[in-house]
């Protein structure tokens, strides 16, 4: 996958709001993250190929466990959904697993590749630019609300 490198308007005037406030409260960091998260997983459902809407219902975001001040979300498969998405043999095997198939693509049976959709990795590239707005421009408002009520670093 190739890098992308955006430049990030706005950033200069957080840092300065960062450096007036000094820790930024976690749950700041936790909501800007997941709003920013919710463009690529609206996306995603929005692009995710359509069938009986599990695929649909399957994409959740997951925070990841992260020191202070940082926080990651991932859009992955809802595990509550494996009975649905798991593909089995008569033997109970799992063989496959849908929605990484329908993300990634898969083998047929005669042998031909089918490709994948890619809708949970391109919405995450289309959307990239967006997201980063949305956390920076979150961060901003929460922050400046912390300075105007006496969060303020002395």
């Amino acid at each position: 996958m190739a890098k992308v490198k955006f430049k990030i308007e706005g950033m200069d005037k957080l840092q300065k709001s960062l450096k007036k406030l000094g820790d930024v409260p976690q749950k700041h960091v936790t909501a800007a993250a997941r709003k920013g998260m919710n463009i690529v997983k609206k996306d995603a459902k929005a692009d995710a190929p359509y069938l009986s809407g599990d695929l649909q219902k399957g994409i959740i975001l997951v925070p990841e466990k992260t020191k202070q001040g940082k926080k990651v979300y991932r859009a992955v498969f809802d595990r509550a959904m494996n009975d649905v998405f798991q593909k089995k043999n008569r033997d109970g095997n799992i063989t496959g697993y849908y929605p990484i198939s329908q993300e990634y693509g898969f083998f047929a049976k005669n042998g031909r590749y089918i490709p994948g959709f890619a809708f949970i990795r391109g919405s995450l590239e289309k959307d990239a630019p967006a997201v980063e707005k949305t956390i920076v421009d979150t961060m901003q408002k929460k922050i400046d609300a912390e300075i105007a009520k006496g969060g303020l670093k002395k």
